[in-house]
Protein backbone atom coordinates (compact mmCIF):
# COMPACT_ATOMS: atom_id res chain seq x y z
CA UNK A 1 0.00 0.00 0.00
CA UNK A 2 1.13 3.61 -1.26
CA UNK A 3 2.14 5.83 1.47
CA UNK A 4 -0.15 8.84 1.96
CA UNK A 5 1.07 11.79 0.07
CA UNK A 6 3.10 14.69 2.19
CA UNK A 7 1.19 17.62 3.53
CA UNK A 8 4.09 19.35 4.21
CA UNK A 9 7.08 19.00 2.53
CA UNK A 10 10.27 21.15 3.47
CA UNK A 11 13.50 20.54 1.00
CA UNK A 12 16.58 22.45 2.18
CA UNK A 13 14.74 25.42 3.57
CA UNK A 14 16.80 28.41 5.11
CA UNK A 15 14.82 31.40 5.95
CA UNK A 16 17.16 34.55 6.82
CA UNK A 17 15.98 38.03 8.25
CA UNK A 18 17.77 41.40 7.59
CA UNK A 19 18.27 43.22 10.92
CA UNK A 20 19.58 46.49 10.01
CA UNK A 21 23.21 45.28 8.92
CA UNK A 22 22.77 41.84 10.88
CA UNK A 23 21.73 38.73 9.16
CA UNK A 24 19.59 36.81 11.27
CA UNK A 25 19.68 32.74 9.91
CA UNK A 26 16.25 31.85 11.53
CA UNK A 27 16.07 28.01 9.47
CA UNK A 28 19.06 26.86 8.28
CA UNK A 29 18.90 23.89 5.99
CA UNK A 30 15.61 22.12 7.41
CA UNK A 31 14.56 18.96 5.11
CA UNK A 32 11.58 17.00 6.95
CA UNK A 33 7.92 15.77 5.57
CA UNK A 34 4.39 15.92 7.30
CA UNK A 35 2.47 13.14 5.54
CA UNK A 36 -1.45 13.26 5.57
CA UNK A 37 -2.92 11.99 9.40
CA UNK A 38 0.03 12.97 11.42
CA UNK A 39 -0.16 14.34 14.90
CA UNK A 40 3.28 16.29 15.35
CA UNK A 41 4.50 18.38 18.48
CA UNK A 42 7.45 20.62 17.28
CA UNK A 43 9.48 21.82 20.33
CA UNK A 44 12.40 23.99 21.00
CA UNK A 45 13.83 27.08 23.12
CA UNK A 46 12.68 31.08 22.07
CA UNK A 47 14.82 31.83 18.85
CA UNK A 48 14.76 27.98 17.70
CA UNK A 49 12.94 28.78 14.78
CA UNK A 50 9.38 26.77 15.87
CA UNK A 51 7.48 30.15 15.21
CA UNK A 52 9.41 30.87 11.46
CA UNK A 53 8.59 27.17 10.55
CA UNK A 54 4.94 27.21 11.71
CA UNK A 55 4.46 30.30 9.47
CA UNK A 56 6.22 29.32 6.05
CA UNK A 57 4.34 25.60 7.04
CA UNK A 58 1.28 28.49 7.02
CA UNK A 59 1.74 29.99 4.25
CA UNK A 60 2.20 33.11 6.06
CA UNK A 61 5.76 34.18 4.74
CA UNK A 62 8.47 32.57 2.01
CA UNK A 63 11.49 30.60 2.41
CA UNK A 64 14.79 32.96 1.28
CA UNK A 65 15.65 29.67 -0.32
CA UNK A 66 15.01 25.72 -0.48
CA UNK A 67 11.21 24.82 -1.40
CA UNK A 68 8.54 24.79 1.46
CA UNK A 69 5.40 23.04 -0.99
CA UNK A 70 2.07 22.61 1.15
CA UNK A 71 -0.58 20.37 -0.33
CA UNK A 72 1.43 19.86 -3.24
CA UNK A 73 2.30 23.55 -3.60
CA UNK A 74 5.57 25.54 -3.56
CA UNK A 75 4.54 28.51 -1.16
CA UNK A 76 7.57 30.36 -1.92
CA UNK A 77 6.37 30.54 -5.96
CA UNK A 78 2.91 31.80 -5.09
CA UNK A 79 2.08 35.57 -4.87
CA UNK A 80 0.23 36.92 -1.88
CA UNK A 81 -2.83 36.43 -2.93
CA UNK A 82 -2.40 32.93 -3.60
CA UNK A 83 -0.85 32.16 -0.46
CA UNK A 84 -3.92 33.54 1.16
CA UNK A 85 -6.04 31.40 -0.60
CA UNK A 86 -4.23 28.13 -0.41
CA UNK A 87 -4.32 29.20 3.59
CA UNK A 88 -7.81 29.56 3.53
CA UNK A 89 -8.84 26.04 1.78
CA UNK A 90 -5.96 24.27 3.30
CA UNK A 91 -5.14 25.39 7.29
CA UNK A 92 -6.84 26.15 10.56
CA UNK A 93 -5.00 28.08 13.38
CA UNK A 94 -4.94 27.52 16.58
CA UNK A 95 -3.14 30.27 18.80
CA UNK A 96 -1.95 30.31 22.31
CA UNK A 97 -4.24 33.83 23.24
CA UNK A 98 -6.91 32.41 21.27
CA UNK A 99 -7.48 35.73 19.24
CA UNK A 100 -11.43 35.70 20.05
CA UNK A 101 -13.40 39.02 19.41
CA UNK A 102 -14.42 40.08 22.98
CA UNK A 103 -18.03 40.30 23.27
CA UNK A 104 -18.61 38.93 20.35
CA UNK A 105 -20.72 35.40 20.51
CA UNK A 106 -19.22 32.09 20.15
CA UNK A 107 -20.91 31.35 16.98
CA UNK A 108 -19.98 34.60 15.63
CA UNK A 109 -16.70 34.54 16.34
CA UNK A 110 -16.40 30.87 14.44
CA UNK A 111 -18.09 31.92 11.37
CA UNK A 112 -15.24 34.87 10.53
CA UNK A 113 -13.46 32.55 8.39
CA UNK A 114 -16.51 31.80 6.22
CA UNK A 115 -17.42 35.83 6.03
CA UNK A 116 -14.08 36.15 4.51
CA UNK A 117 -14.97 33.32 2.13
CA UNK A 118 -18.26 34.46 1.14
CA UNK A 119 -20.52 32.08 2.26
CA UNK A 120 -23.86 32.49 2.81
CA UNK A 121 -25.56 33.51 6.33
CA UNK A 122 -27.55 30.14 6.53
CA UNK A 123 -24.78 28.21 5.80
CA UNK A 124 -22.21 30.02 7.77
CA UNK A 125 -24.62 29.55 10.58
CA UNK A 126 -24.95 26.06 10.15
CA UNK A 127 -21.54 25.10 9.77
CA UNK A 128 -20.04 27.23 12.67
CA UNK A 129 -22.89 25.23 14.95
CA UNK A 130 -21.83 22.06 14.20
CA UNK A 131 -18.29 23.21 14.76
CA UNK A 132 -18.80 23.84 18.26
CA UNK A 133 -21.13 20.60 18.88
CA UNK A 134 -18.20 18.83 17.45
CA UNK A 135 -15.99 20.78 20.25
CA UNK A 136 -18.60 19.94 22.86
CA UNK A 137 -19.85 23.80 22.72
CA UNK A 138 -23.27 23.15 21.05
CA UNK A 139 -24.91 24.49 24.28
CA UNK A 140 -22.63 27.67 24.50
CA UNK A 141 -23.37 29.08 20.94
CA UNK A 142 -24.64 32.64 21.99
CA UNK A 143 -22.41 33.03 25.12
CA UNK A 144 -19.64 35.64 24.63
CA UNK A 145 -16.36 34.88 24.70
CA UNK A 146 -16.02 36.96 27.54
CA UNK A 147 -18.25 35.16 29.46
CA UNK A 148 -16.42 31.67 29.33
CA UNK A 149 -13.53 30.15 31.05
CA UNK A 150 -10.14 29.76 29.14
CA UNK A 151 -11.04 26.24 28.40
CA UNK A 152 -14.15 26.70 26.88
CA UNK A 153 -12.44 29.69 24.12
CA UNK A 154 -9.93 27.58 23.41
CA UNK A 155 -12.82 25.29 22.17
CA UNK A 156 -14.25 28.09 20.57
CA UNK A 157 -10.67 28.70 18.89
CA UNK A 158 -10.45 25.41 17.77
CA UNK A 159 -13.99 25.31 16.18
CA UNK A 160 -13.22 28.34 14.76
CA UNK A 161 -9.79 26.51 12.79
CA UNK A 162 -12.27 23.76 11.60
CA UNK A 163 -15.42 25.35 10.30
CA UNK A 164 -13.25 25.84 7.65
CA UNK A 165 -12.64 21.56 7.10
CA UNK A 166 -9.07 22.47 6.51
CA UNK A 167 -6.50 19.30 5.98
CA UNK A 168 -4.31 20.47 7.97
CA UNK A 169 -4.26 22.17 11.75
CA UNK A 170 -1.37 24.71 13.33
CA UNK A 171 -1.75 25.06 16.82
CA UNK A 172 0.84 27.51 18.11
CA UNK A 173 1.08 26.64 22.15
CA UNK A 174 -2.51 25.78 22.10
CA UNK A 175 -2.61 25.16 25.91
CA UNK A 176 -0.24 27.71 27.13
CA UNK A 177 -2.31 29.89 28.72
CA UNK A 178 -4.08 27.00 30.37
CA UNK A 179 -4.04 25.01 33.49
CA UNK A 180 -2.74 21.29 33.56
CA UNK A 181 -6.71 20.05 33.87
CA UNK A 182 -8.12 21.97 30.95
CA UNK A 183 -4.04 21.41 29.01
CA UNK A 184 -5.25 17.75 29.13
CA UNK A 185 -8.97 18.28 27.86
CA UNK A 186 -7.55 20.25 24.85
CA UNK A 187 -5.01 17.65 23.87
CA UNK A 188 -7.76 15.04 24.40
CA UNK A 189 -9.50 17.10 21.92
CA UNK A 190 -6.98 17.90 19.65
CA UNK A 191 -6.32 13.74 19.30
CA UNK A 192 -10.02 13.46 18.59
CA UNK A 193 -9.60 15.77 16.07
CA UNK A 194 -6.27 14.03 14.41
CA UNK A 195 -8.48 11.20 14.65
CA UNK A 196 -10.92 12.87 12.39
CA UNK A 197 -8.40 12.43 9.57
CA UNK A 198 -6.90 16.70 9.78
CA UNK A 199 -3.18 16.29 10.60
CA UNK A 200 -2.36 18.22 13.43
CA UNK A 201 1.40 20.31 13.87
CA UNK A 202 1.50 22.18 17.33
CA UNK A 203 4.43 23.83 18.77
CA UNK A 204 5.07 23.65 22.60
CA UNK A 205 7.45 24.11 25.33
CA UNK A 206 5.82 21.19 27.00
CA UNK A 207 7.26 17.95 27.04
CA UNK A 208 4.10 16.46 28.93
CA UNK A 209 2.41 18.26 25.48
CA UNK A 210 3.94 16.72 23.33
CA UNK A 211 3.95 13.13 25.11
CA UNK A 212 0.08 13.34 23.26
CA UNK A 213 1.91 13.33 20.00
CA UNK A 214 3.18 10.63 18.00
CA UNK A 215 6.20 12.68 16.41
CA UNK A 216 8.64 14.81 17.94
CA UNK A 217 10.40 17.54 16.01
CA UNK A 218 13.26 19.08 18.25
CA UNK A 219 14.58 22.47 17.00
CA UNK A 220 17.74 24.27 17.79
CA UNK A 221 19.55 27.27 16.36
CA UNK A 222 17.08 26.86 13.29
CA UNK A 223 18.35 23.03 12.42
CA UNK A 224 15.48 19.98 13.47
CA UNK A 225 18.06 18.39 15.82
CA UNK A 226 15.87 15.54 16.81
CA UNK A 227 12.81 13.84 14.88
CA UNK A 228 11.38 11.06 16.68
CA UNK A 229 8.49 8.80 16.58
CA UNK A 230 6.83 7.40 20.17
CA UNK A 231 3.95 6.11 21.29
CA UNK A 232 1.34 8.49 22.25
CA UNK A 233 -0.04 9.34 25.11
CA UNK A 234 -3.81 8.03 25.47
CA UNK A 235 -6.42 11.10 25.23
CA UNK A 236 -7.79 12.21 27.79
CA UNK A 237 -4.75 11.08 30.25
CA UNK A 238 -2.21 13.16 31.77
CA UNK A 239 1.28 12.22 30.48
Amino acid sequence: MDAPPPVVELRDVARVYQMGDTAVHALRGVTLQVTAGELVAVMGTSGSGKSTLMNLVGCLDRPSSGSCLVDGQDVGKLSRGARAQLRGRTVGFVFQNFHLLPRTSALENVELPLVYQGVARRERVRRSAEALTRVGLGDRLHHRSNEMSGGQMQRVAIARALVTRPRLLLADEPTGNLDSRTSTEIMALLQEVHAGGITVVLVTHSPEIAAHAQRVLRMHDGCVVEDRRQQMAPAGVAA
